[in-house]
């Protein structure tokens, strides 16, 4: 029985309503846990090429501008040279160039609110995960992970859960200068 046809109900699902109006809240949460790790498996394969995006763009980009100084510096070798008809020529080209970069800037900004997006979105099937396997812990479920309470997933190394574990330190120390420890 599939729980969830979309990511999004992982998000918003109700794990007390789901065990409720199951026959077999053990089986329930195990296929529940299941369907959250698939989903947060798609999710970070997700974000992955969202980032591999922007940051093929990002040497698109830089590729492309380094064109600017070389059409920039041609027209001026052309002037040097009394060539006005050609430093006229490099000039445009460089013109479409930056058209392209602006184009291109588009599609990164872009890319940039989608890889933001889809890690937010991981972040959320993440916290959701781990209160269903807490939950499965506390029914008497299998323990999958090293440490209680810490889902495998957090425990490997993945950019995302160690962006999370940074700010999870700085606030900590945060807390610890406001209390004055």
């Amino acid at each position: 029985m599939s729980f969830f046809s979309r990511l999004t109900d992982i998000v918003t699902c109700n794990l007390s309503q789901l065990l409720a109006q199951a026959e077999d809240p053990q089986a329930a949460i195990a296929e529940i846990v299941r369907e959250m790790r698939e989903g947060l498996s798609g999710a970070q394969r997700s974000v992955t090429t969202a980032a591999a995006s922007e940051e093929r763009l990002r040497g698109e980009i830089d590729s492309h501008r380094s064109q600017i100084d070389l059409w920039t510096g041609k027209a001026k070798e052309q002037l040097l040279a009394g060539v006005e008809a050609d430093a006229r020529q490099c000039l445009l080209r460089k013109r479409e160039v930056e058209d392209l970069i602006a184009g291109l800037s588009q599609q990164h900004k872009a890319a940039i609110a989608t890889r933001e997006h889809l890690a937010t979105m991981q972040r959320a099937l993440e916290a959701r995960l781990a209160e269903a396997i807490r939950r499965q812990q506390a029914m008497g479920g299998p323990v999958h992970e090293a440490v209680p309470n810490v889902p495998s997933y957090l425990s490997t190394p993945h950019p995302l859960a160690e962006d999370r574990h940074r700010e999870v330190d700085a606030e900590l120390e945060a807390l610890k200068q406001e209390l004055g420890s």
